[in-house]
């Protein structure tokens, strides 16, 4: 979904227990009295943060408190997996807020908990997401790929002999983004559609999944 106002946010986010919100990475958000997440070095948001965030979440909110993680694509890979059940079952009166310009890296499971906003002034087009040539133009093969096809661009994805599962989840990752700032674009339904099976093939793949076989069986 779109908006247009920066200063929409808390009332957007107030609706719901888990938002995305899609702006760029040098605009300026505020909400007053927000716990904020951020990285502590220059790199990630590390578990420790969020077993912090999660402590002082366990006193009850009688009042409506946001938890703002930004840049949401620095945490790393531990605090991403710790904050999981906290933004599938958000306690009650919280609300969490995830800033990023980079949808392709966070976790899909993240993503499918999540209602995403994209600000409309600062709408990228798909060419400038984040990524090597070669992942985006197999991440926009995936989107238009057809059953006949699939086989041998599975192949073609899986072949690198070094950090092939590492590459097949970049380029699912990417047509995700892809598939997500598509629909937004074009409100074409069809990109939306699938976007369930990509994050399918993602999460099998990321669980040791053969690599070929679910970038087929997942996609078909």
């Amino acid at each position: 979904m779109f908006f247009d106002d920066l200063e929409e946010i808390s009332k957007i986010a107030g609706n719901v227990g888990c938002a995305i919100f899609v702006v760029p990475r040098e605009t300026e958000v505020e909400i007053p009295g927000a716990y904020l997440l951020k990285p502590e070095t220059k790199t990630t948001i590390t578990i420790d943060q969020v077993r912090e965030m999660i402590a002082v979440l366990t006193v009850k909110q009688t009042n409506p408190r946001f938890v703002v993680i930004r840049p949401a694509d620095k945490l790393g890979e531990e605090a991403e997996n710790a904050i999981l059940k906290s933004l599938e079952e958000p306690k009650e009166n919280v609300h969490f807020v995830l800033i990023t310009d980079r949808l392709s890296k966070l976790l899909p499971t993240i993503l499918s908990r999540a209602v995403i906003y994209v600000w409309r002034g600062g709408l990228k087009p798909i060419d400038e997401i984040s990524a090597d040539d070669k992942v985006k133009v197999l991440a926009k093969r995936i989107l238009a790929t057809t059953s006949d096809d699939l086989v041998g661009l599975a192949e073609e994805i899986a072949a690198k002999k070094e950090g092939a599962r590492e590459f097949a989840l970049e380029v699912l990752g990417v047509a995700i983004e892809m598939a997500y700032k598509s629909y937004f674009l074009t409100e074409k339904k069809a990109f939306l559609s699938k976007i369930p099976r990509l994050i399918e093939a993602y999460e099998n793949i990321s669980r040791n999944g053969h690599i070929k076989l679910h970038l087929v069986a997942d996609l078909i």
